[in-house]
């Protein structure tokens, strides 16, 4: 068991817990940014949105989510891709494949 924990990439662990926490906040409540650039007074941030798009996408509000953010569901689409692909990654070198599936060393 502590070797199959060792293995987890930790790139993906904090994009899985980033997609469980907004999946799990409410998209409608005010609450704390991180934005620097909102914090710094600015009403214009090209990421501002981005967050609340994608966690009322995870509520089924797809309209709504388009028009917060228009990437936020893309967002969604590109962090479960680089999540399966570093859990691929890490199978196969953990494993000792290729990208075949076969053996390194075992090519014939």
């Amino acid at each position: 068991m502590k070797q199959k924990v060792k293995n987890i990439p930790w790139e993906a662990i904090i994009w899985i817990v980033a997609l469980i926490g907004l999946a799990f906040i409410s998209p409608h409540q005010e609450h704390f940014s991180i934005c620097p650039i909102k914090n710094l007074g600015y009403s214009f941030c090209p990421g501002c949105g981005l967050g609340t798009s994608v966690s009322l996408a995870f509520h089924g509000h797809f309209k709504e989510s388009l028009a917060t953010h228009p990437l936020g569901i893309f967002a969604i689409l590109v962090l479960s891709f680089r999540i399966i692909k570093l859990f691929k990654t890490q199978y196969l070198t953990t494993n000792n494949t290729n990208n075949y599936g076969e053996r390194n060393g075992n090519t014939a």
